[in-house]
């Protein structure tokens, strides 16, 4: 048991290490940007624990500490696949929990569903890589040498403080959303442009999410709703109009009592429906997901 429990306070290290290390890139690759500091991330404190988490679930699964380690192809495939997925989950979550779209990779090629795309996923592969040939070795050779009673005391204040930041980041967050479906636009430009103007007049800590994500497209429930009925209306005038296009060949062939002509008119109509209901789809998902390219 106390085996185990050194062993898990050994991954809670190596979980904030590489949250840290992560943190300190995202801030690295903006401040490059747009030449200034900008506190990445969803939390408040100096860490993305997307980073964190590839790192250790990496680790566990091709690092060679419960059985063989994995070859360099094994562990850039899985450290693509794992990643992928967390960062994948990890926007759905995100826009699904604060009706937000917070990166967006839509205009990248090779990319799923805008969520994540083939550069960030051979990146991930090849830090995969770094990590588990590398640094991994040194970092746990390092950790090795720490008393238990170190080991134990640092796990405890890291996931103490993984709580209270995940609390407090959640309470602001719910402050983003309520703003988001407040808003009463139109299209997603609109409320993003209006909640952005919003957190700007608001404290440090809910502008620096404005400032985190400088690209957010944020939609509201309102939008949401309007899009999820326009699509269904869209299916119902779809299956309307593939049962009067079955209905009018049959009666063409004489199969049906009631003449070509009265088929075909049909036909017509809700192919006219069908198409009316189509493009108001089309304008419903401009305006809930902005234009895509």
């Amino acid at each position: 048991m106390d085996t185990l429990l050194l062993e898990v306070c050994r991954f809670v290290v190596v979980f904030f290490l590489f949250a840290v290390a992560g943190w300190c890139m995202e801030v690295t690759l903006k401040f490059i940007q747009f030449h200034r500091f900008i506190n990445r991330g969803f939390l408040i404190g100096p860490y993305c624990p997307i980073y964190g988490w590839g790192a250790v679930i990496v680790t566990l699964s091709v690092g060679g500490l419960f059985g063989q380690e994995g070859s360099y192809a094994e562990v850039f495939l899985a450290g693509l696949v794992i990643c992928g997925a967390l960062e994948y989950f990890t926007s759905w979550y995100m826009e699904k929990m604060f009706h937000a779209r917070w990166w967006d990779y839509s205009q990248k090629p090779m990319n799923l569903h805008g969520r994540i795309w083939m550069g960030n996923l051979l990146l991930f592969g090849a830090g995969s890589v770094i990590i588990v040939k590398w640094v991994d070795p040194v970092l746990f050779g390092w950790l090795d040498s720490w008393s238990a009673l170190a080991l134990e005391i640092t796990a405890a204040c890291i996931i103490l403080l993984m709580i209270a930041d995940n609390t407090v980041s959640h309470v602001l967050m719910g402050s983003v959303k309520k703003a988001i479906d407040g808003q009463t636009g139109d299209s997603t430009e609109e409320i993003s442009t209006k909640v952005r103007q919003l957190l700007t007049q608001k404290g440090a800590l809910l502008r620096r999410i404005r400032d985190a994500y400088p690209n957010a497209v944020a939609r509201s429930r309102k939008l949401t709703a309007e899009w999820k009925a326009a699509k269904a209306k869209m299916k119902a005038a779809e299956v309307e109009w593939k049962e009067a296009r079955e209905n009018a060949s049959q009666a063409a062939f004489g199969k049906l009592r009631q003449s070509g002509e009265n088929w075909k008119k049909r036909l017509e109509e809700a192919s006219a429906r069908f198409d009316a209901a189509r493009a108001e789809l089309r304008k419903k998902e401009e305006n809930a997901f902005g234009r895509r390219e």
